[in-house]
């Protein structure tokens, strides 16, 4: 037993130096969905029910495959609250190791899919989002920090911090049955320093400086982690099962004089 645990205290130890020496590499990754099988580097199946994905041949952005993600009615079911409805959810989340470090710059790209089968309905809908991971009071973790969201089959974008919810895009049109191309330029940052620069298809629709993550309770370091996910999250509503498809994503972080 004692050999046993000098062991397991080792491999804990170097798991934990190759997850700081990960850290202290610039973020370049890039996912096709080319593979049958997700890669276990890139992504997290936490918030993913079994058989939530699967590589779909037939809808794809580029190349030969690209993910499709299903939501059921009861996945990952979540009661209503004081802050909302109940909900249910399948969405792929980055690995930890990816996180994105605030007060620093990051280039997200990736490109959705939605059916027009989805119904065009006022209820919620968020189909990628960026959280702020939270140590006990430090913010308020039950909130996107920054989502997309689809509302009677038009995009919005929102931002929240403790001062409440903001949005910074709505389109007018029905985006529902063709490629959405996304490209966001972040820096999350509880100072005026944050920003946030979105494109669709190549077009600009966010440019927003300030803000971008909940003000760190007293005593609590400014310093934090943000991660993104996507997928499908939903009210509770008992609606059968919908699919979206992810392709081309890519998350690369910008070097200290900015990008482009």
């Amino acid at each position: 037993m004692k050999r046993f645990l000098q062991t397991l205290a080792v491999v804990c130890l170097v798991c934990l130096l190759v997850v700081l020496g990960l850290r202290r590499i610039p973020i370049h990754v890039h996912d096709d969905f080319e593979s049958s099988h997700l890669s276990w580097f890139r992504w997290s199946r936490w918030r993913l029910v079994p058989g939530a994905v699967e590589t779909e041949h037939a809808i794809v952005r580029s190349g030969r495959g690209a993910l499709a993600i299903t939501v059921h009615s009861g996945d990952r079911h979540e009661d209503a609250s004081d802050t909302g409805a109940a909900t249910e959810r399948d969405e792929l989340m980055e690995s930890s190791w990816l996180y994105a470090r605030t007060g620093r710059t990051y280039v997200y790209s990736f490109s959705l899919y939605l059916p027009t089968d989805i119904p065009q309905s006022p209820e919620r809908l968020v189909i990628a989002q960026w959280r702020q991971l939270c140590e006990a009071r430090s913010c308020r973790p039950d909130y996107p920090i920054l989502a997309l969201r689809l509302q009677n089959a038009h995009l919005r974008v929102t931002r929240r911090d403790e001062r409440g919810s903001e949005v910074l895009y709505e389109g007018s049109e029905d985006v529902r049955g063709r490629w959405l191309d996304f490209r966001f330029v972040t820096r999350f940052d509880a100072t005026s320093q944050g920003r946030v620069d979105a494109t669709l298809d190549g077009h600009g629709i966010v440019h927003y400086q300030g803000p971008t993550v909940f003000q760190p309770a007293p005593g609590y370091p400014s310093r934090g982690l943000v991660y993104f996910k996507t997928g499908l999250y939903r009210d509770a509503l008992g609606e059968g099962p919908w699919t979206m498809y992810v392709d081309e994503y890519r998350k690369d972080e910008c070097p200290s004089e900015g990008c482009q």
